[in-house]
């Protein structure tokens, strides 16, 4: 039978060669529905954690350039020191950034001004103990940070979580204990309240063993710390309300919970993601969407419940095709995963997880791509591992638009702020208007 590819793909057909659909479970009542809690106030004007005030990537507001090259659309660029992959984030006019020098020896903050891109300061980790070792393609900056307008806060693994001010100076360190995770740490801490959210999920150690925690923004002390089993792990959290009560969810090795950001209790847990779980959840139609790699399944969550809920509270699954590193983005309700063992683009019908079509990004590539999408009008942007970016049209069919190049490799994702994207590449931070 002849078929054209978009009807292809509307079956269900991969080009990868093998069938992808998505698995519906039970109808679920719609009483309790999921929504991601934003950045609110001054923080919203800017880029203030990893993914932006939305937490998603999703940009709300500003006009913004889709078209660059390195010698298109270029305000300044000057150089990063060390090594990392951290994300910048924006404040008034600083953006922050953290790198790794002599091999992770020495692990740092960097401030740099807006406007000109010129460094302000660099403050340095009180570090002990030895290097974390690391994945070849980690880096021992691989945590974006957080802040709240006063302090910046960071998580560099093994050496703790760290709080500097605006002007350089640390507010405190917490060691908070020694990792042995396999590839690294990379999960970013995020802001809920009073308090800064992480997890280290690892073999453990005679100090700590696996943890989800949360730590005090003025002190630095811990708040609560609830063990967790998971060996392996570099996700980050994310903080959701969910009728009348706030759940903190852990996507992470072969399952997904939820905790009470109050006092760290498990809620809930939901059985069913692969082995190794990097990118972040996102929630669109009331439900938590959560992908594991290597192009292991995506499932779709309704929160609200207690205990196992697997057999209750999951809407729907897609058994394979999912992210290794980027996280998925949800526009209008369409959640798009890049598959970034083969470049393949995946569109989901965010409500019943239907596929909608799939479609090339360039050239098939293991882990090809690390950068998490970001969007604005109508159009979503997949940055590749060689500073490629992908221009794809918002929508039900796959539309290609066209393809910007940075010229560097670019394994963090953008900020985007007051009309100016920032990316940082392998040496550069680069600001595009």
């Amino acid at each position: 039978m002849n078929m054209s590819p978009a009807a292809a793909f509307a079956l269900g057909v991969s080009i990868l060669g093998t069938t992808l659909f998505a698995v519906p479970t039970v109808p679920l009542p719609a009483d309790v529905a999921a929504t991601m809690i934003e950045v609110e106030g001054e923080g919203a004007k800017y880029w203030t954690r990893w993914r932006g005030p939305s937490g998603q990537g999703i940009v709300k507001s500003g006009k913004y350039r889709d078209k660059w090259s390195p010698t298109q659309g270029v305000k300044w660029k000057v150089p990063v020191p060390g090594r990392g992959h951290s994300s910048p984030i924006i404040w008034g006019d600083r953006i922050f950034l953290t790198t790794a020098h002599d091999d992770g020896a020495r692990l740092s903050m960097i401030a740099f001004n807006r406007t000109t891109g010129k460094q302000l300061w660099e403050t340095f980790v009180p570090t002990k103990g030895g290097v974390e070792h690391v994945y070849p393609k980690n880096s021992r900056a691989s945590a974006t940070a957080v802040t709240d307008g006063t302090l910046v806060y960071a998580s560099f693994g093994t050496h703790g979580l760290l709080a500097v001010d605006f002007n350089g100076k640390i507010a405190w360190h917490n060691p908070v204990g020694r990792l042995a995770n396999t590839h690294g740490s990379a999960g970013s801490p995020i802001l809920y309240k009073d308090r800064i959210f992480i997890y280290q999920d690892h073999q453990g150690t005679e100090q700590t063993g696996a943890y989800v925690g949360a730590f005090d923004t003025k002190t630095g002390k811990q708040i609560w710390k609830t063990p967790r089993v998971e060996t392996v792990g570099w996700g980050t959290p994310v903080v959701i309300r969910a009728g009348d009560r706030d759940e903190l969810i852990v996507s992470s090795q072969r399952k997904v919970y939820g905790y009470d950001p109050a006092s760290g209790k498990e809620l809930w847990s939901v059985k069913g993601l692969g082995f190794e779980v990097i990118p972040t959840p996102v929630v669109a139609e009331g439900l938590i969407l959560c992908s594991s790699g290597r192009q292991g399944p995506t499932i779709a969550i309704r929160p609200g419940g207690s205990g196992d809920v697997t057999a209750t509270h999951v809407a729907w699954t897609s058994p394979k095709g999912s992210p290794f590193i980027p996280s998925g983005i949800v526009v209008d309700g369409v959640l798009y995963l890049v598959n970034d063992i083969q470049s393949v683009l995946t569109a989901h019908d965010a409500k019943t997880g239907q596929v909608l079509y799939q479609g090339r990004l360039g050239v098939a590539r293991k882990e090809g791509f690390s950068p998490s999408p970001v969007a604005f009008d109508g159009k979503i942007f997949f940055t590749n591992d060689d500073g490629e970016t992908y221009v794809v049209k918002a929508g039900r069919e796959f539309g290609l638009m066209h393809v910007n190049t940075l010229g560097e490799p670019t394994l963090a994702s953008p900020a985007l702020v007051d009309g100016t994207w920032y990316f940082r590449t392998a040496g550069s931070l680069v600001a595009i208007q």
